[in-house]
């Protein structure tokens, strides 16, 4: 059993931030009752489970991929200017998979995505201490103003 915000984001339909507005807007169907509380559970495998009425795909394998990022992207799912993401160069993938952590736009170097929370959450929480290494070139001496 998984809260329906989770299992929603596993599906492919929106992030858990997105899906939690979707259930108190009272968009989210169990077997059959409208479902207005965030934190309800429900097992993707055995309930049925409608958005908008439409019956929710099933869960997705999970995807883990490496991607070396060339600078001119940008390290996130969607961007309001519509400048250049990562996500422009994975046309091929199919499901929703989101970046862990960030480089910066003209940065250049591995970053990792996937559509696994729990993996993400690991890699990515202080508290696991995961190490991280970065070089940086820079044009020019730095000086203390710099």
């Amino acid at each position: 059993m998984e809260r329906i915000q989770k299992i929603l984001a596993k599906a492919g339909i929106a992030s858990r931030r997105e899906a939690e507005k979707m259930i108190l807007e009272g968009r989210v169907m169990v077997n059959g009752a409208v479902i207005d509380t965030l934190g309800f559970k429900a097992d993707p495998l055995k309930d049925h489970i409608k958005v908008d009425g439409k019956r929710l795909p099933h869960y997705e394998p999970k995807i883990t991929l490496l991607l070396n990022k060339p600078r001119g992207y940008l390290c996130t799912v969607k961007d309001p200017e519509e400048r250049r993401t990562i996500m422009d160069l994975l046309t091929k993938v199919k499901g929703r998979i989101y970046p862990v952590g960030r480089l910066d736009f003209d940065a250049e170097g591995l970053v990792i995505l996937t559509n696994d929370g729990d993996l993400a959450h690991r890699l990515s929480h202080p508290k696991f201490s995961i190490p991280r290494t970065y070089l940086a070139k820079i044009s020019g001496s730095p000086t203390r103003k710099n």
